[in-house]
């Protein structure tokens, strides 16, 4: 609670510190990523409830609720720098695009057998619904679909129901089709820093996203 209650007073001070300097392009971008992130993590609350959640409305959340941050971040630094519109939307876009990628590579954790800071499975049993399920879901049989859904529902706190799901995701791709998807955004973002000028701060932001897809936890 006290860590929420920081961040909270941290962003406050974010926003008045670009309102005493007259940074209204910066606040109107910090202002812009707060409403998405609540928009976002509303989204997910109303469709891990109803439990019809698809790729198009996963990739809604995450961009709302994880990516628009660093997006913000990416598209603050840039037009504070430059007062460049162009320059700034394609920082941000960057950062929307690393964003994701770091998304889809954590929900992947949930499917694997390493320390990572968080339990496997613990996604399945909060209802989240992410890629490599989505996938799944829309990809195996009726029956399979039907049994899958009756967990996450009804048995979402018994662990061996849980590895239930877990092992049919492996079996039917759905790592190996987030992990492609991620790729494709990795590959978006590097592609817009290889735009810029070579230098140490764009070898420093590619190492990022390097490290945010291949992170460990």
């Amino acid at each position: 609670k006290a860590s929420v209650l920081v961040g909270d007073y941290l962003l406050a001070k974010g926003l008045l510190l670009s309102l005493e300097n007259k940074d209204f392009k910066v606040l109107e971008i910090l202002s812009d990523a707060v409403k998405k992130m609540s928009e976002g993590e509303l989204l997910q609350l109303e469709k891990s409830r109803l439990l019809n959640i698809t790729e198009e409305d996963y990739f809604s959340i995450i961009r709302n609720k994880t990516a628009s941050l660093l997006a913000s971040a990416c598209a603050a630094g840039a037009f504070s720098a430059s007062q460049d519109d162009a320059l700034t939307e394609k920082l941000r876009l960057f950062g929307e695009n690393t964003g994701i990628a770091f998304q889809i590579k954590d929900d992947l954790f949930d499917y694997g057998s390493a320390d990572v800071g968080k339990p496997t499975g613990n996604d399945i049993r909060e209802k989240k619904l992410t890629l490599p399920l989505i996938y799944t879901l829309k990809t195996t049989s009726a029956e399979t679909r039907r049994k899958l859904i009756y967990i996450i529902k009804n048995k979402n706190k018994d662990k061996s129901s849980v590895q239930l799901v877990i092992d049919e995701v492996k079996k039917a791709g759905g790592i190996q089709y987030a992990e492609g998807v991620m790729a494709s955004y990795k590959k978006a973002a590097i592609d817009l820093l290889e735009s810029f000028p070579a230098s140490e701060a764009r070898d420093a932001l590619s190492e990022m996203v390097t490290f945010t897809t291949e992170r460990k936890k």
